[in-house]
């Protein structure tokens, strides 16, 4: 069965390119239909099918005569392929020497095909083994050779392979073929190259300007969180740009469940990013929206994967018509709340637009085969969505280009003052709650140093005086002046250096002259610093330690002691002639010496405490404290 067209003069399109972009836009469709319609062209709407997974055409199964164009959801439900069809071909003027060139011209093939002519293989999709859903977007163009065409009774057979409906997220990928048309190359390369722009190259392109936009528009609104609904619109445009750039991606290591998987669910991430920018932009964010939808992307794949390959257009579709109530929910509550003047008008006449385009796309997804003229606005709807989402973005971009109004200035600069005055009693809170518990701890300093002082060194003074044995009297006067030395660190009061250089003198000289021990005591005086409590008691304890070290161990007759300050150190040198330190002793200093416990205390105070001995000619004692550090504890 065929159909002749009749052909119309040619007409020029030169001034097209000196006008407003809209207009090449409307020649570009008028172009179309106009090339439809008027090429000299037959189209078979009808052929004979039959299953067959050989080589060649299927002559002994049975075949069946189908309409064309044939969508295995309607005529071969549930069905797999390969299914072959056979038509014979009208007369051609190419079969004659000096014809022109004739051609096969396939609007819809999903989705692997190839294609003979009189038994002549001409034409092959790759993997015909494994289906591919990417060919079904690209309409193909077999040139038919003179050489092989008759006069008459030239037979075309056509092997197709491809998914039943319920194997596929939408109906655009399920198996199905639409007329095939015939006629001079010339004239069907024309329609060939104005289908595959409209349905490869422009979304191509429009895909590809989406993602970057999209890419950028997500930094953006991640640098500024304040107009988180620029990151949300990103999101949109990425997530729409990858949906749609399934078909010219290359091939992908998943299987064909798995990238229907992935495809269908990209659906939810997609609705995700269009309701929070449709709230977000409104000036208002929902918990609800927060939580739910991205509890709803995880749910969506889940219930895909566990419906499986047979169930998954079934499952998917209930899905999209959710998917699809909430983003017109969402849109809905957009023009409602939007404040914005005049500016509510546009984003009404877009999102208008976008929801006409969406219907246009839903009913030739979901709905299944329409007419010509709704074809043609499905394609254009393809177009025209992403267009949009790029006109929008660069109006968002624009919008966060320019300065903001004085009002929106103002109460930008009433938050950033609110933000640190906030931040600034935030810090004076942390210091007097830091104030308080020093003031706390100091007065409990105070009363355990008073209770120390008049009670238990009152007991230990009346000890000294009135017991009749001097070990007793002896070990009460020493606990006495440790008592002493911990209530003067409890005050925390500081103790000028050249003070403490003077009682440390007294008392180390006094210990060694009363063991029998020549003391020589050099440091410098009228030294300005000042000492803290602390430095002061941890100091006074090292030097009792080392001077108790050598008048128990060290057997020496002399000892000096060297106090300077080098380099903003404190340093205290040690040193006596007395027989040092054996190596059968080495290995106990630490628990028998209190060495350990003289590191210690040097280490609280930032420094170090070094012992240099060799057997037979005494130990260096060497004591050093950061004078900025012992100068600043409390």
């Amino acid at each position: 069965m065929r159909r002749d067209m009749p052909s119309r003069p040619d007409h020029s399109c030169a001034p097209v390119a000196r006008s407003a972009p809209w207009r090449a836009v409307v020649v570009l469709l008028l172009g179309l239909l106009w090339s439809v319609a008027s090429a000299q062209t037959s189209s078979i709407e009808s052929a004979l099918r039959a299953y067959g997974t050989g080589a060649a055409f299927p002559a002994s199964a049975p075949a069946k005569r189908v309409a064309l164009p044939d969508e295995w959801a309607q005529t071969h439900p549930g069905g797999r392929g390969p299914l072959w069809y056979r038509a014979e071909l009208p007369p051609l003027s190419g079969a004659d020497p000096g014809g022109e060139m004739q051609a096969l011209f396939i609007e819809h093939a999903c989705s692997n095909l190839e294609v003979f002519l009189n038994g002549e293989k001409l034409h092959s999709d790759d993997r015909m083994s494994a289906p591919d859903t990417r060919h079904c977007e690209r309409p193909r163009l077999v040139t038919l050779p003179a050489a092989l065409l008759r006069g008459s009774g030239n037979v075309l057979d056509i092997r197709l392979d491809g998914y039943p409906l319920a194997e596929v997220g939408s109906r655009r990928r399920a198996g199905a073929l639409s007329h095939l048309v015939v006629g001079p190359q010339s004239e069907l390369a024309a329609r060939h190259a104005w289908l595959t722009t409209l349905r490869v190259s422009a979304p191509q392109a429009l895909g590809a300007t989406l993602l970057l936009l999209g890419v950028y528009m997500v930094a953006l609104g991640f640098m500024n969180r304040r107009e988180s609904h620029v990151a949300y619109f990103g999101a949109l445009c990425v997530g729409w740009a990858l949906l749609n750039g399934r078909p010219w991606l290359g091939s992908m290591p998943l299987g064909h469940f798995e990238a229907e998987l992935l495809a269908c669910t990209m659906l939810g991430f997609i609705t995700w990013a269009a309701v929070q920018f449709l709230l977000r932009d409104a000036g208002s964010r929902q918990r609800v929206a927060d939580i739910g939808l991205p509890v709803q992307c995880a749910l969506m794949a889940a219930s895909l994967a566990l419906a499986g390959p047979q169930r998954l257009h079934a499952v998917a579709t209930a899905w999209v018509f959710l998917l699809a109530g909430q983003v017109l929910a969402a849109a809905a509550w957009h023009l409602k709340h939007h404040r914005r003047g005049r500016g509510g008008w546009l984003t009404a006449g877009l999102l208008g637009t976008v929801t006409l385009a969406g219907a246009i796309e839903f009913a030739a997804q979901w709905t299944g085969s329409l007419p010509s003229p709704p074809t043609l606005a499905s394609h254009v709807a393809r177009i025209l969505v992403p267009a949009i989402f790029a006109l929008v973005g660069l109006r968002l971009l624009q919008l966060q280009g320019r300065p903001m109004p004085q009002p929106e200035q103002d109460q930008a600069a009433l938050e950033q003052r609110v933000h640190e005055v906030t931040l600034e009693i935030e810090r004076n809170f942390r210091q007097v709650a830091e104030l308080r518990v020093e003031q706390v701890t100091e007065r409990e300093r105070k009363r355990i140093a008073a209770d120390l002082h008049d009670d238990l060194g009152a007991k230990l003074l009346t000890i000294v005086h009135t017991s009749d044995s001097e070990r007793i009297s002896t070990l009460a006067r020493e606990a006495l002046e440790e008592m002493r030395l911990s209530v003067r660190g409890l005050t925390g009061r500081p103790v000028r250096l050249a003070d403490a250089l003077g009682d440390w003198r007294a008392e180390i000289v006094s210990r060694l002259g009363q063991a029998g021990i020549e003391g020589d005591w050099n440091a410098p005086e009228d030294l300005p610093q000042t000492l803290s409590a602390r430095a002061y008691v941890q100091t006074t304890r090292i030097l009792r330690e080392a001077t108790s070290n050598i008048i128990k161990h060290s057997g020496a007759t002399q000892c000096t002691v060297h106090a300077h300050i080098t380099d903003d150190d404190f340093q205290f040198i040690v040193q006596d002639n007395g027989e040092g330190i054996g190596s059968e002793v080495d290995g106990r200093l630490d628990r028998g010496h209190g060495l350990a416990s003289m590191k210690n205390r040097a280490r609280q105070l930032q420094g170090q405490c070094l012992v240099e001995s060799v057997p037979g000619r005494g130990t260096v004692i060497r004591l050093t404290v950061p004078l900025d550090h012992a100068t600043q504890l409390s």
